[in-house]
């Protein structure tokens, strides 16, 4: 009878808008821990001597630390990652090793830059209809140790379909077609990737990336000799950037478009991993433990791959839709900035207030480990922003293949 009543709950219609978001039930999903690591550059930075299954581990075992809860109570996790090894072997036994009892499973699910999100999704989704009460939901990639070598060989008779063929394209292609179909200017990508190297530095000088707990990582010398270390720092962020230092960088792909991409206006490489713990708001409170936030719903959009980068124009309305609200309701946007045209053209065909978009600084600036970026449930920009005279904040999170995530805390 209580699942009957959970699913009758959350499928009958429901009021919406602010007041209806404001409302708390015993079956709310809510976030009790989102933490990070400190995201550092590919091959350069903090994490470039720890294999992959070496920073899940050390991310679990944070968490752990951090959940304040016993790690036997989640009853299933979910990790989200785009450049996996393999088979999900290393996400099981990054668990097991970190000190996840064998009675907890895992899962892997993989929907590129968006996986982290719909690990989170998946997460609240089996609450919601009561398979479980605590979930994990993980994002992890290391583009040190598992580099994006490119998209595999495809069948003739895929490559011959006019659409399916863009799927396999260069990342910088689409980049350049976004830039070059909606009349995005070099000078506003610069000025977009400028702001968002100084909104960063800002915020790392003044402590508000407080999302960051340390992570273990390994330090290889000169004589292969590998020593165990703490990262807790993003080691991405220009601090002296401007418009016109940016200007001066060469074109990353002159080859497509205008040539207007360059590495000062796209996101980083990077290794990081991130861990958002849920559970129904009634067993948040029976455990004593803080509610950060309240997951309300997620979209998902596609759209023609060779501007894959403009999802947010089509998912955010989707989810504002689903929850009646207006954009002028929304109190913060985090939206993916893998590269500075599709950032500029999504604040601008959406109409954003830019002072309640990436107030912290985005992928430009802290760098884009495939999947880590989504699950963070970014409370660095939350505390950024003063409080509504209300019953809380809205917050809308967005992922570059199209999906976009509401949350209300």
């Amino acid at each position: 009878m209580d699942r009957l009543r959970q699913l009758t709950s959350h499928f009958s219609s429901a009021p919406t808008g602010l007041a209806a978001l404001s409302k708390k039930s015993p079956d709310d999903v809510v976030v009790t821990m989102a933490v990070r690591s400190a995201l550092t550059k590919a091959k350069k930075g903090g994490f470039k001597d720890t294999r992959s299954d070496e920073l899940l581990t050390g991310m679990f075992k944070t968490a752990i630390a951090k959940m304040q809860i016993d790690p036997a109570l989640i009853q299933d996790i979910c990790v989200g990652t785009v450049l996996p090894p393999g088979a999900p072997y290393e996400a099981r036994s990054a668990a097991l090793a970190a000190g996840i009892p064998q009675t907890t499973p895992v899962q892997v699910i993989n929907r590129f830059c968006s996986s982290g999100l719909m690990a989170v999704t998946t997460v609240a989704n089996q609450i919601r209809v009561g398979q479980i009460e605590i979930g994990l939901a993980v994002g992890v990639e290391s583009m040190t140790t598992n580099p994006d070598s490119g998209s595999p060989k495809l069948s003739d008779d895929i490559m011959a379909h006019n659409v399916a063929k863009d799927c396999v394209q260069p990342m910088g292609w689409t980049s350049e077609n976004v830039a070059q179909d909606f009349n995005i200017s070099r000078e506003d990508m610069d000025k977009f990737a400028a702001l968002s190297h100084q909104r960063a530095s800002e915020a790392q000088r003044t402590g508000k990336f407080t999302e960051i707990v340390p992570v273990e990582g390994f330090s290889k010398s000169e004589s292969g000799e590998r020593t165990r270390i703490i990262v807790d720092k993003d080691d991405g962020i220009r601090h002296d950037s401007t418009p016109a230092a940016l200007g001066k960088i060469r074109s990353a792909f002159p080859q497509w478009g205008g040539g207007k991409t360059t590495g000062g206006n796209a996101s980083q490489i990077t290794d990081g991993a991130a861990a958002v713990l849920l559970m129904r708001r009634k067993k948040a409170e029976e455990l004593g433990l803080p509610i950060l936030a309240k997951y309300v719903t997620t979209s998902v959009a596609g759209l023609a791959p060779r501007i894959m980068g403009i999802g947010p124009t089509y998912a955010i309305p989707m989810v504002l839709e689903q929850t009646g609200l207006t954009i002028g309701d929304v109190d913060l946007f985090e939206i993916n900035e893998a590269f500075a045209s599709m950032y500029v053209y999504c604040v601008r065909k959406l109409g954003l207030d830019i002072e309640k978009v990436n107030v912290n600084g985005g992928a430009i600036a802290l760098g884009h480990p495939l999947d880590k970026c989504s699950p963070n449930c970014n409370r660095s920009s939350r505390a950024r922003t003063p409080r509504r005279k209300g019953p809380g904040n809205i917050y809308v999170y967005w992922s570059w293949n199209g999906r976009s995530s509401h949350l209300h805390s």
